[in-house]
């Protein structure tokens, strides 16, 4: 599986991060699967909304398996991250370009709302941050508030910071098992926060 962690200018560093590290244990462990930090136009680096500063691996390019998209900057409408990207347009139109060229989505966070700008989660089941979700339910989605990751199939979602850890542990459950999962989490002395809330399971 081919996995594209997508940053910006001013993503936040943990909702890329976690995932591709947990990613990159779970291919060390036996997954058969690359990672790659990846922007849509071509830079030397990137830096997060902490400042990290990243040398991405490429530019996005084909369709990957799974698209990861982090997020940062919705809330207070900063000048860089997920809002930004949003008002410019062209990251939503490339992850909805991808989706419909059959790439699963995910997003952790706010990097969520970049989905109801990409057309993605009316009349579906997600979730983001906490400071987001009724935003996030006025675009059409059926929000789950509770949930810490939500999959709805071609479109994951998860909530804020930390929980991109237990949605990369999750796509590590669905594509090689539950051993394969609680084994990275274990390397890595994390314990898991729940299960996923998958599309066809009740909600009270």
């Amino acid at each position: 599986m081919e996995v594209d962690v997508l940053v910006f200018g001013g993503f936040e560093e943990f909702d890329a991060i976690d995932p591709y590290e947990v990613l990159a244990n779970a291919a060390r462990t036996g997954a058969d699967l690359s990672g790659r930090l990846v922007t849509l136009a071509a830079a030397d680096e990137v830096a997060g909304s902490h400042g990290l500063r990243i040398r991405p691996d490429g530019v996005l390019d084909g369709n990957p398996d799974l698209v990861l998209v982090p997020g940062s900057g919705w809330n207070d409408h900063a000048e860089k991250g997920a809002w930004a990207e949003a008002q410019k347009g062209a990251l939503p139109e490339a992850v909805a370009s991808l989706h419909e060229g059959e790439s699963t989505v995910a997003a952790v966070c706010t990097g969520g709302m970049l989905l109801p700008a990409a057309g993605l989660v009316r009349g579906r089941r997600a979730v983001t941050h906490h400071g987001a979700l009724d935003e996030l339910r006025e675009n059409g989605a059926k929000v789950l508030p509770e949930a810490r990751v939500v999959d709805a199939g071609d479109i994951v979602t998860a909530g804020g910071v930390t929980s991109g850890i237990d949605l990369a542990l999750h796509l590590v459950e669905r594509g090689w098992g539950m051993q394969l999962a609680e084994k990275v989490a274990e390397e890595m002395e994390y314990e898991r926060r729940g299960r996923a809330v998958t599309s066809h399971q009740e909600v009270t």
